[in-house]
């Protein structure tokens, strides 16, 4: 099943198991695409929408001087573009991080569940919502955190996210991004980035090597990042460093 990772256990909504077939059948075709492809670009029109089955996306948006600012990063389980299917256009690129695998779903499907099922299309609005929960968290991280507060941050919430997908045991997990892509997500220089991974180390927070992350104490890092999940909409938060059940 495609949709198994889609809104997992997520606060208040539940798909059932005859909504989870809809939408598998509403998927017309499965893509494997290579790390750092384009998908979408800003002011293209978009007729269909993806949903991420393996590997890391991202949404960004560059300045006049080609210089990238990451604005959302999507992991296993997001529909990373469903914003596209009422706006028609997107205001940002999206692209891939790493390499990935895709579910298309073309803006026609969405449309008859629309029709069909208002219940299940009440969830999928759900999604959207949850991603501007998320991106008002990232403003927060943005303009009250330091450079350490930031990484940090980034490295609790991407940790509580994949919890969720299955893919982190709480305190151990992948991310094959590199320190240049947490700099843009942060707001920060790669040589920042770098002095603020050693900093995390040295006191014991938590340990970045190559696409391994180990968080070391995750109720020191969780306070360090004035981090609260609440914005995730998760349903029964584990305990810290646990996974949830």
């Amino acid at each position: 099943m495609f949709t198994q990772r889609f809104l997992r256990n997520r606060k208040g909504v539940r798909l059932e198991a005859e909504e989870r077939a809809r939408l598998d059948s509403a998927i017309s075709e499965v893509r494997s695409l290579p790390a750092r492809t384009t998908i979408v670009r800003a002011g293209q029109e978009v007729v269909e929408s993806t949903l991420l089955l393996e590997g890391i996306m991202s949404r960004y948006i560059d300045d006049n001087q080609g210089l990238r600012q990451l604005v959302g990063v999507q992991v296993p389980g997001d529909f990373v573009d469903l914003h596209g299917y009422p706006l028609k256009v997107l205001d940002h690129d999206v692209a891939t991080m790493t390499a990935v695998t895709v579910a298309i779903v073309p803006h026609q499907q969405l449309d008859a569940i629309t029709a069909e099922m208002p219940e299940l299309a009440r969830k999928l609005w759900f999604s959207t919502l949850l991603d501007a929960s998320i991106h008002r968290a990232w403003l927060f991280r943005l303009g009250r955190l330091d450079a350490l507060g930031r990484v940090a941050h980034f490295l609790c919430e991407t940790n509580a996210r994949l919890m969720y997908a299955g893919l982190s045991d709480g305190q151990r997990f992948v991310l094959g991004i590199t320190q240049a892509d947490i700099a843009e997500i942060c707001g920060l220089t790669s040589i920042h980035v770098n002095r603020v991974m050693r900093q995390l180390r040295e006191e014991n927070l938590c340990v970045v090597r190559s696409s391994l992350v180990d968080i070391l104490d995750p109720e020191r890092l969780i306070a360090r990042a004035q981090f609260d999940p609440a914005y995730l909409y998760l349903d029964k938060p584990p305990a810290l460093g646990q996974p949830p059940a």
